[in-house]
């Protein structure tokens, strides 16, 4: 399964989340906040993101932009959009220790589903996997890769690693490798630093406020 960790570019999209439907879950900025910002505006929005997770190759990423520019469609981007609101309230869930929401769920198995039976098992390199067998223009294949991701993890994978970034107003889904499994931040770098910031402003502050400070 292709991921992106650790990336970024200059078209705004980060890679920080160590998994393929983490990072596409991220493409939301400041997800609990009410300024929050969508980065996948239009259909275009998820190609790049495609593009640069590693799923589409470039000649597949021009063929679905001039789709997208030729006959827009606000139902794939819907469609997008609600499967990666179903795999955050999942994935978040969990990293809370919380039972998924059902309907979150529902959404989730069906887009797997439905990706599954558009989907070939095909050889390559000593090993099978399984290929995209669908229209080769529409955003259903980046949305199969990314459910199968959720999918393949939640099955499989570490679920004792999901975290939720600790930073107030972040909302970032990521897995935690460290070692000693203490990883707190999306980015040490931007929300680690600021959450230091942070406490040492309010150090200071309750120093000030005490008698004799």
């Amino acid at each position: 399964m292709a991921t992106a960790r650790g990336r970024r570019e200059s078209t705004g999209f980060e890679f920080p989340g160590g998994l393929l439907c983490l990072d596409f879950v991220n493409t939301i900025r400041r997800r609990p906040a009410a300024d929050r910002e969508e980065q996948l505006r239009e259909a275009g929005d998820v190609t790049s993101w495609a593009l640069q997770a590693g799923i589409l190759r470039r000649a597949e990423a021009r063929r679905l932009l001039r789709r997208a520019r030729r006959v827009p469609s606000e139902r794939d981007l819907h469609d997008a959009r609600a499967v990666r609101e179903a795999i955050y309230a999942v994935f978040s869930a969990v990293a809370a220790g919380r039972r998924p929401d059902p309907g979150a769920l529902w959404t989730l198995g069906g887009a797997a589903a439905r990706a599954v039976s558009r989907a070939r098992l095909a050889p390559g390199g000593g090993r099978f996997s399984w290929q995209w067998d669908g229209r080769p223009d529409t955003l259903d294949r980046i949305v199969w890769s990314v459910s199968a991701s959720a999918v393949e993890f939640l099955t499989s994978g570490d679920l004792t690693r999901v975290r939720e970034c600790a930073a107030g107003g972040c909302g970032r889904l990521f897995l935690d490798r460290s070692r000693n499994r203490t990883r707190q931040w999306c980015d040490m770098q931007v929300c680690g630093n600021r959450a230091k910031a942070r406490r040492h402003y309010e150090r200071l502050r309750a120093r000030r406020r005490q008698p004799g400070g």
